[in-house]
């Protein structure tokens, strides 16, 4: 009896022993960071080819900041101008255009943002109209929507305000009037709205910063609110859109190219989608050549270091090269190769011909 509970007891242990060697050899996914043996040419870059323009950038205190702290990165960039999308309204673009005009004119650009506050009242469309011509005459070149419109905005009755709401055409029509471009984000990666289980890819992501989880009910379907954000596409034809980060549909080209194609009046930015770019530089490629006169430059987030991820891909035919945030993409990268003539639209002639007003002087051609 005493010897068999020592067998027993032994081989217990034998098993415990086993599973803490185990567990001390494991790691987590987030930890797991392996060096690449391959050895291929690598370009690293860290300045662009040609100047350019960065159509997707927030600057929130550009009315008292010290712009020299911005151009003195941008210039190491080569970024010659900078598209400040959260230019809000009223006195905060005043001020905005009187420190940029002071310090460093040319060199920024400033959209206007709508105040959704009140939507239903009567008369509120023409005045948030009338708010944003003002806006235009006071130095704005643009209109920024955020994807609030779609995800929280609401109406005078709580009410959840629709990307295409009829209430609001009246911005968008006089967007068209003044020739003015409305960049416009609606809703996020359809990933986010997947199941967060072993097949969904922004696992990480979505586990790092799980704020960003969806639903069909937090607070509509994907399809519903991108579907909306086409039909406001389709009914105002005479305003110019820039549908943000590739339209959410950077991992799907043939349905960007059929959308692109539906609807003239759009073009797009890759904004923090470069990432999708990079994993498939062959379809990638196709297609900027194919609609290289309706793509910008945009990056989102100002982070002088993360530009040269979206130079190599752009600029460069390198391979197998890593992306600056594991919890975006945890892929390798691969450069597109693009020709010198489409990486000149791309970077600055694009956004001369679309954003009025942009300083030319220091860009090629």
């Amino acid at each position: 009896m005493r010897k068999n509970c020592i067998l027993i007891l032994s081989g217990l242990l034998f098993q415990l022993s086993s599973i803490a060697q185990q567990q001390k050899a494991s790691m987590d996914f987030e930890k797991y960071e392996p060096v690449s043996t391959l050895v291929v040419p690598e370009n690293p870059i860290t300045r662009s080819r040609y100047p350019f323009i960065d159509v997707h950038n927030h600057q929130f205190n550009m009315p008292t900041m010290d712009l020299g702290v911005l151009i003195r990165e941008m210039d190491k960039l080569n970024m010659k101008v900078m598209v400040n999308l959260s230019g809000e309204s009223g006195e905060k673009i005043k001020s905005s255009i009187s420190n940029i005009r002071k310090n460093y004119p040319g060199r920024f650009i400033v959209f206007a943002n709508i105040d959704f506050k009140g939507v239903g009242e009567s008369g509120w469309g023409e005045a948030a109209a009338k708010k944003l011509e003002e806006d235009v005459k006071n130095g704005a070149n643009g209109l920024k929507i955020y994807k609030s419109l779609g995800f929280s905005v609401k109406d005078i009755d709580g009410k959840l305000v629709a990307v295409d709401d009829p209430r609001l055409d009246p911005i968008w029509k006089k967007a068209g009037e003044l020739k003015i471009p409305v960049i416009i984000h609606t809703a996020d990666p359809k990933s986010f709205w997947d199941p967060m289980d072993e097949h969904n890819e922004r696992w990480l992501e979505l586990a790092t910063h799980p704020n960003r989880k969806r639903g069909d009910d937090n607070p509509e379907p994907w399809e519903k609110l991108i579907e909306e954000q086409h039909r406001l596409f389709t009914k105002h034809k005479n305003t110019t859109f820039i549908a943000a980060h590739f339209g959410w549909y950077p991992n799907n080209l043939a349905k960007l190219s059929e959308l692109l194609d539906a609807m003239p009046n759009v073009v797009v930015e890759f904004g923090a989608v470069i990432a999708e770019l990079g994993r498939q530089p062959k379809m990638a490629n196709a297609f900027f050549t194919k609609y290289q006169d309706r793509i910008l430059f945009g990056k989102d987030s100002w982070v002088p270091e993360e530009y040269a991820t979206y130079f190599r891909v752009l600029e460069t035919s390198d391979e197998y090269f890593p992306y600056h945030k594991k919890y975006h993409a945890f892929w390798r990268m691969y450069g597109m190769g693009l020709s010198d003539e489409i990486l000149k639209k791309v970077y600055y002639k694009n956004a001369l011909r679309i954003i009025p007003n942009i300083d030319k002087t220091g860009f090629p051609d």
